[in-house]
């Protein structure tokens, strides 16, 4: 791949990773057209993407360890390491049951299409409820089972089932369920590729990588997701996600329409 394929797939990396619409998909698609990416590229990119949003949260995160006395700070610190705790330990069984990823696309277009017709009525249960910004605790070992959900079948989006799980359940403030659902998602994907890197360097697979290229589709994707999550927030604050979940049923039937058309496979 020459050095604009880099930029595009780190744009895409960058807008899709947490915005609910699956960057799985996405980056399915551009694969068809922009050349099969390694295991160590895909880690890379989204580890672009993780920076961004550790960047955007960074006061938060900050407040809540150096202030971790005030009663409120613990709670939230201590749901949000029992989710944590949930996700590690549910993906360390996944991995020892040597469960693998679906490599074709209908999967993903179908959790796509399900996931926005998921979301919509989501939307329609929080619209009912009074307007809640608590993290319950059932909403924490929720969120932390959702983002191994999320992992098993790609095309849900982590984002868009964690953040639609806590509105559910109770957190029906959107600002809220998002920032918890993200906060989570730090160290879970920082823990994912942190252990996924290391096993591509064990097994000397990192070792053939173009860098330089990497390099460039690292800082694409982190300068592109900052910009994409700091829209999110922002639009959130008076908008429901409902374009979003029109957005994935749309994409997910394109998807499934190609593949129907043999374009992909």
């Amino acid at each position: 791949m020459n050095y604009l394929n880099d930029v595009l797939l780190g744009v895409i990396e960058g807008i899709t990773e947490f915005l609910p619409i699956s960057s799985t998909g996405h980056l399915i698609l551009a694969e068809h057209w922009l050349g099969t990416r390694s295991d160590t590229y895909n880690i890379v990119i989204q580890a672009g993407a993780i920076l961004a949003v550790t960047l955007i949260y960074w006061r938060r995160l900050m407040e809540l360890l150096f202030n971790w006395r005030e009663p409120e700070n613990r709670d939230y610190l201590a749901k949000l390491t029992v989710a944590f705790l949930i996700t590690a330990v549910l993906g360390l069984i996944v991995k020892k049951m040597g469960f693998e990823l679906p490599t074709t696309i209908q999967p993903v277009a179908w959790a796509l299409v399900i996931g926005g017709f998921w979301m919509l009525f989501a939307e329609r249960v929080a619209d009912r409820q009074a307007d809640n910004s608590t993290i319950f605790w059932r909403v924490a070992i929720a969120v932390g089972i959702a983002q191994i959900v999320a992992g098993i079948f790609p095309g849900t989006s982590r984002s868009a089932t964690t953040i639609f799980v806590a509105m559910l359940l109770g957190t029906s403030n959107r600002a809220a369920a998002t920032e918890f659902a993200f906060l989570v998602g730090i160290p879970t994907m920082y823990a994912a590729s942190g252990y996924e890197l290391l096993k591509q360097f064990t097994s000397g697979s990192a070792q053939s990588e173009d860098w330089t290229g990497l390099g460039i589709a690292f800082v694409v994707s982190t300068v592109t997701a900052f910009i994409a999550v700091k829209w999110l927030l922002g639009y959130i604050q008076g908008h429901r996600f409902t374009i979003f979940a029109i957005y994935r049923i749309l994409f997910g039937g394109l998807l499934l329409t190609l593949a129907g058309l043999g374009v992909l496979g």
